[in-house]
């Protein structure tokens, strides 16, 4: 594996061009300054949220201090994730955040005021023709009318965000900056650097000792901080309990659900639904202990290849040719925006020292939608690129077609598109092969991701649940109890097969989702819609695009339940979820056949 090299040892054309956002550090300092004189002004709108016009005046007012913040906050916390190490960029995060609180906590006294109306006037107002552009805010805002606090007590629980955010902040920093881990050796003594960045990778290796050795290494160091990580954990969990009860919530769950217009049994079907589909998992493992020969799975066997042989590399110039080819489905307008994101270096793309692990997609209204990676040359790294130009894509159509106050999807719908991208990336590549060796790699990829986004997703999300229930039922949430809660949930989702090695316990404290609550539940709902989707587009052609690009355009215009019923698929409903783990069933056999075809070689 190449060592990880320092940012300025990156070429300049395999990193981003933040300069849609801000042509430097000094515009940033600039735009800074400027906001920080504006922003008081919509103090003064205070105590006068009484009728259409002023009200108009005020959401434009403060529509263009968000974007302006937007822009700001962007623009740092993109620096910020370049090499976490870093000073300045900490320091421009640190202080954008804090203008944010301000602003948060400023402008706190107006949604109470505007909710304090009655509602004969609510209503009148979301259909006056002066508050046409805001109607779908208004709306909601009635919505949540029951759960709005006094003035006062929103502008408490406003002043106090930045200290909400603490404990994920200080696991952010812990996890990406300051955890350090030993070097796995491999077969040949030869040492590898570990780190979060660079251990799916590792463990994707056909080398057992390097996977072996590098799982130990990981989860060393977990466990070296594993009570800071609970506390860090807990105080986010009592953080998010603590404003749920000030809301009138029966449960943090259910706020964070609410405020996604989602009802809490579509989190529970997703559950009751997985778990009645356990069987096929355990068959996937028993498979993947066939096929790799051993007699007993461990941890770090789930992720390593299936077939035998050096795993295909792809450079980045050759997934990017994939991905342009998956892509022109979508017809001219879309791979279009693709090519832009690739020229124009909306992409950094490979990992550097203090690089913030993983990958993501993040852009305001006005910037680029830009991908953080790390990239490898994997095919789970393609997937990756794909994965995140999904979220890109989404992300710009909804610009593109919704005014600014309409254009944030919702989380629940956050990974349908990003989803739909990966299954159409394996189902092309799928089609380009009889080869079965290379198709069983295909399908274990497949497989893989039906585990990584289904299953294990929804694990999380079983965790999640359990957690914090757990509190609000008054037990505390020590790193013995979260240990072993965790281990339990291995246990009911690997099944017998699994060899429960005693780092696995760890697990749940390098989860970075965990610190946004009931968030990672969306994985796999999402990914279970995007099974039907791309589904439906390989099958129905130009009628199911149709539909799938108008679903993209619609940013939060919609509830997002009725957003995916436009797309064709129905979540209050078992049906989609069952649908997706039926096809995983089918690629798992497959898989079966392939691998009796190869043993009889």
């Amino acid at each position: 594996m190449a060592e990880i090299r320092e940012r300025k040892e990156i070429d300049p054309k395999d990193t981003w061009d933040l300069s849609t956002l801000f042509a430097s550090d000094e515009d940033w300092e600039k735009a800074l300054r400027s906001i920080e004189e504006e922003y008081p002004k919509l103090a003064e709108y205070q105590g006068k949220l009484k009728d259409a016009r002023t009200i108009r005046e005020y959401y434009d007012l403060s529509m263009k201090v968000s974007l302006d913040l937007d822009d700001l906050f962007n623009y740092s916390s993109l620096r910020r994730s370049e090499d976490l190490r870093a000073a300045d960029a900490q320091s421009m995060y640190a202080r954008a955040y804090r203008l944010y609180v301000a602003v948060s906590t400023l402008t706190s006294f107006a949604e109470p005021e505007i909710l304090s109306l009655s509602e004969e006037e609510l209503q009148a107002l979301a259909e006056s023709e002066e508050l046409r552009p805001y109607r779908v805010t208004l709306k909601r805002m009635l919505e949540k009318k029951s759960h709005t606090l006094s003035e006062k007590e929103e502008a408490l629980l406003a002043s106090f965000g930045e200290v909400t955010a603490a404990p994920g902040e200080i696991a952010d920093n812990l996890l990406d900056a300051d955890l350090t881990f030993e070097d796995a050796a491999d077969s040949e003594g030869k040492l590898h650097p570990v780190s979060n960045a660079s251990y799916i990778s590792l463990q994707s290796s056909t080398d057992r000792e390097l996977r072996k050795n590098a799982f130990k290494s990981l989860y060393k160091g977990y466990a070296s901080h594993n009570n800071t990580l609970a506390a860090t954990f807990a105080g986010n969990v009592k953080a998010a309990a603590v404003e749920a009860n000030a809301r009138h919530y029966a449960s943090s769950r259910q706020m964070s659900l609410a405020n996604a217009e989602i009802p809490e049994s579509v989190y529970d079907n997703l559950i009751d639904t997985v778990s009645a589909h356990m069987p096929d998992m355990y068959r996937y493992e028993r498979l993947r202990k066939r096929l790799l020969g051993i007699e007993d799975l461990h941890y770090y066997d789930l992720y390593a290849p299936l077939t035998s042989g050096d795993p295909k590399k792809y450079s980045f110039e050759e997934a990017k040719q994939l991905v342009l080819e998956t892509l022109e489905i979508f017809g001219e307008e879309y791979l279009n925006t693709v090519k832009r994101a690739f020229d124009e270096r909306w992409i950094d793309i490979y990992p550097n020292k203090g690089k913030s692990g993983g990958a993501y997609s993040s852009g305001t209204y006005r910037s680029a939608p830009y991908i953080l990676l790390n990239y490898n040359d994997s095919l789970e790294n393609v997937s990756t690129l794909i994965h995140e130009m999904g979220h890109s894509l989404h992300t710009w159509h909804s610009n593109t077609h919704q005014p600014p106050q309409d254009a944030n999807y919702t989380l629940f719908v956050a990974e349908v598109a990003s989803t739909v991208n990966e299954n159409l990336l394996i189902e092309r590549l799928l089609s380009r092969t009889e080869d079965p060796k290379e198709r069983l790699a295909l399908l274990n990829q497949y497989l893989e991701s039906f585990k990584g986004t289904i299953y294990r997703q929804t694990m999380f999300a079983e965790f999640e649940k359990e957690a914090h229930a757990r509190f609000q039922q008054g037990e505390a949430l020590s790193a013995t109890m979260l240990n072993e809660l965790y281990l339990s949930l291995i246990r009911k989702y690997f099944g017998e097969e699994l060899v429960i090695d005693e780092e696995v316990q760890y697990e749940w404290s390098r989860i970075p989702h965990f610190y946004s609550p009931f968030y990672v539940y969306v994985y796999a709902t999402g990914y279970s819609t995007a099974v039907a989707l791309s589904e439906g587009i390989l099958q129905e052609g130009e009628s199911a695009v149709k539909r799938y690009r108008e679903f993209l355009s619609m940013g939060s215009s919609l509830d997002p339940l009725s957003e995916l019923r436009h797309a064709g698929v129905d979540l209050t409903t078992p049906a989609p979820i069952d649908t997706a783990l039926k096809k995983f069933a089918s690629v798992l056999d497959e898989a079966e056949k392939l691998a009796d075809l190869l043993e009889n070689a």
